[in-house]
């Protein structure tokens, strides 16, 4: 543990304690922290507050990404994922394209499926509920962690129903639990901007509670290094952690810094790495009731995401397979790692790696 001393250097004893007796830092200390010149202060905070929660244990998964279509009726400006019906580079995934898909890697101890995709104008939700079933059938020991709060608010306006009853059909075909995207960033003046079309932060929230309500666990998510600034994270993080404070319903939290190549946001330079490290760091900080912060190596890149490991987060995501969201906007790491290489990425860093399962559990290898 850093000598306090050091921390007081740099007027962080009040900070510093908190933490130590797990007081919830407020927005203005988060701004403290991210205004601090040496990063090497919330990065240690941060790794001290990891080290109480998990030790040195850094957790991976064993995971299959399926990215079904991107052919969507939201056009986010931000987005290089998204294309229209008749687009070059349009696709969307027939259940037989999805069937031959979990085949290829069904010599792969896989433990979770993460399946997302566009908001497709014409498919019903039965198709979803029969592309659950079939994960189900063809991987029945896997937790199937699929579609984002906004496809489910999707789903409900396509089918005319209400947002509890399409997650109570797809819990009822396999759903295990949820991701986190679609948050972006919930400030109404900066999703006006960026994603306009797409639910409002307070939407995303509510379909949350309705999930966690239901006994279906979530992630969440930050997508940052945009037009927002620091404020606007702060008053993120605060509202995840007061809807977690209300449910406990969200399993882990995952900054994803802006991917800056193939889409209608012009000018925007990406994020250094030192503040990409502190906003993971205050990310953890903020967020004393979530447990679990994730390095998505996919979007931070390989070094990048060992680095995280010494900057609050305790998990590495996993093999993934096939990403297509990241690295049509301009991501530059591999498509898929390996178990040993995962292993080594963390035993690399001087770290212990536990093998999970999609609700955080511990498997055996």
């Amino acid at each position: 543990m850093i000598d306090k001393r050091f921390y007081k250097k740099y007027g962080f004893s009040r900070i510093y304690e908190k933490i130590l007796s797990g007081e919830r830092l407020s927005l203005e200390e988060g701004d403290q922290l991210y205004a601090c010149p040496d990063p090497g202060v919330p990065g240690s905070l941060a790794h001290l507050r990891r080290r109480s929660l998990h030790g040195s244990d850094t957790t991976y998964v064993l995971n299959q990404q399926l990215n079904y279509t991107n052919i969507c009726v939201n056009h986010c400006s931000f987005c290089s994922y998204h294309r229209t019906k008749k687009a070059e580079g349009a696709f969307e995934f027939s259940l037989e394209d999805v069937r031959a898909r979990i085949l290829s890697q069904a010599r792969e101890p896989i433990t979770e499926i993460h399946c997302v995709g566009g908001c497709h104008p014409e498919l019903p939700l039965s198709f979803y509920e029969d592309m659950l079933q079939l994960f189900k059938e063809l991987r029945p020991g896997a937790v199937l962690k699929c579609f984002t709060a906004v496809e489910i608010e999707h789903f409900a306006k396509r089918e005319k129903i209400s947002t509890a009853q399409v997650l109570s059909r797809l819990k009822a075909a396999g759903l295990d639990m949820m991701p986190g995207g679609g948050a972006e960033i919930f400030a109404p003046e900066i999703r006006e901007r960026i994603c306009p079309q797409k639910i409002s932060g307070r939407r995303w929230l509510d379909i949350c509670q309705e999930a966690h309500e239901m006994g279906i666990k979530t992630n969440c998510t930050m997508l940052f290094g945009h037009l927002e600034e620091r404020r606007h994270r702060l008053e993120h993080l605060d509202l995840l952690r007061r809807l977690q404070d209300r449910t406990g319903g969200f399993l882990c939290f995952i900054p994803l810094p802006f991917q800056t190549s193939n889409n209608s946001l012009k000018g925007i330079a990406p994020l250094s790495g030192i503040e990409e490290l502190k906003t993971i760091a205050v990310s953890r900080l903020m967020l004393d009731n979530i447990p679990n912060i994730k390095s998505y190596w996919v979007m931070l890149g390989l070094k990048q995401a060992q680095a995280a490991l010494f900057y609050g987060a305790n998990d590495l995501d996993g093999t993934v397979v096939e990403e297509k969201i990241g690295h049509m906007a301009g991501a530059d790491s591999p498509q898929v790692l390996s178990r040993s290489e995962l292993e080594g990425m963390i035993r690399g860093c001087g770290l212990n790696p536990v093998q999970r399962n999609g609700f955080f559990e511990a498997v055996g290898c």
